[in-house]
C-alpha cells in the first residue's frame, strides 16, 4: 500500500486548567496560580496522534514558573519534540496584588487577569512574547463638566497594557503605572470613610481616559527594557451601554515598526 502523503496540520488545545508559578516581584519563588492554557501547533500529519502526550508532557516538565526568559528556553522544547514548523502557546491566569487602601490603609488583594503568548517558527529561532496585563481604574467621564460644580464623575476604565521585552516585566510594576496614571485605583474592599475619599476625588479632580493613555505611554517609553508595548483602555460609562476605546502602541506612526501579536 503507497505511504499515504505527508502534510502540515495544525493542532491543540485550548483552555487547559493548570498549577503554576508565575514571575512575582514580591516573591521570588513567584506566585501560585492556575492558568488556562492554549497551544497550537503546526506539525507533519504523521506525528498527529502523539501531539497530545508531548505537549501534556511538556507542560509538566516546566511548570515551576512562567516568565518572559523561561518562555524563551522552554518554546523550543515543543518545537523540537513536535518536529513543528510553528507553536504559538497562552498561558491565561489571575495575578494578585496586596493593595493598601487610602485613608483606612486596609489591605486588600485585588485580581488582575494576565496573559503570556509566545509564538516561535522553525525558521525565525528567536521566539516572540508579548505580556498581557487587565488593569481596572478610575476616569472622569467625558460627558462632565469642569465648568460646573458638581458636574464631574467618574467611569471604569479598563486599560489593557501589552509588553514585549527581553527581560521579566513584573505585573506589580505595570500596575503601578496604571494606577498612578488614573483618577484612582480599584480595590476590592473600601471601608466606609475609604469610600468618601474616592467619591471625593471623583468629584474635584479630572483626568480623562485619552490623558491617563498619553501619560501611561510616556512611562513605558521611558523605560529601555521594554522593546515594544500597547496601551487599549476601555471605558464604560453610567450613561451608555456601549464602551468607548483608546488606543496607542509605540511608534504606531511608523507601520513597518509595529504588528499585531493577534495574527501572529
Amino acid at each position: 500500500m503507497p505511504r499515504e502523503k505527508r502534510i502540515l496540520a495544525d493542532v491543540g488545545l485550548n483552555n487547559l486548567p493548570f498549577p503554576m508559578r508565575v514571575a512575582s516581584k514580591v516573591n521570588d519563588e513567584g506566585q501560585s496560580t492556575i492558568a488556562n492554557i492554549s497551544i497550537k501547533a503546526r506539525i507533519i500529519q504523521e506525528y498527529e496522534a502523539y501531539w497530545i502526550n508531548k505537549f501534556i508532557q511538556i507542560i509538566h516538565s516546566h511548570r515551576d514558573r512562567i516568565g518572559t526568559k523561561t518562555l524563551s528556553r522552554n518554546i523550543h522544547d515543543y518545537i523540537n519534540e513536535l518536529k513543528a514548523t510553528s507553536v504559538k502557546i497562552d498561558f491565561e491566569y489571575p495575578f494578585f496584588i496586596e493593595k493598601i487602601t487610602p485613608v483606612s490603609k486596609e489591605k486588600c488583594l485585588v485580581k488582575y487577569n494576565c496573559t503570556y503568548s509566545a509564538k516561535i517558527t522553525a525558521t525565525e529561532p528567536e521566539p516572540k512574547i508579548i505580556f498581557k496585563i487587565a488593569v481596572p481604574v478610575l476616569t472622569t467621564d467625558p460627558s462632565s463638566d469642569p465648568s460646573q460644580k458638581n458636574r464631574l464623575f467618574g467611569q471604569l476604565s479598563i486599560v489593557n497594557l501589552k509588553i514585549q521585552s527581553k527581560n521579566t516585566i513584573f505585573a506589580e510594576d505595570l500596575v503601578d503605572i496604571v494606577d498612578n496614571r488614573a483618577l484612582a485605583p480599584v480595590y476590592s474592599f473600601l471601608t466606609a470613610e475609604d469610600q468618601l475619599n474616592i467619591i471625593d476625588k471623583v468629584h474635584l479632580y479630572s483626568q480623562s481616559s485619552v490623558v491617563m493613555a498619553n501619560e501611561i505611554q510616556n512611562d513605558l517609553a521611558k523605560r529601555p527594557d521594554i522593546d515594544w508595548y500597547s496601551v487599549h483602555c476601555n471605558n464604560y460609562s453610567l450613561l451608555h451601554s456601549y464602551n468607548t476605546l483608546v488606543a496607542t502602541e509605540k511608534s504606531m506612526w511608523i507601520p513597518s515598526s509595529c504588528y499585531d501579536f493577534e495574527e501572529l
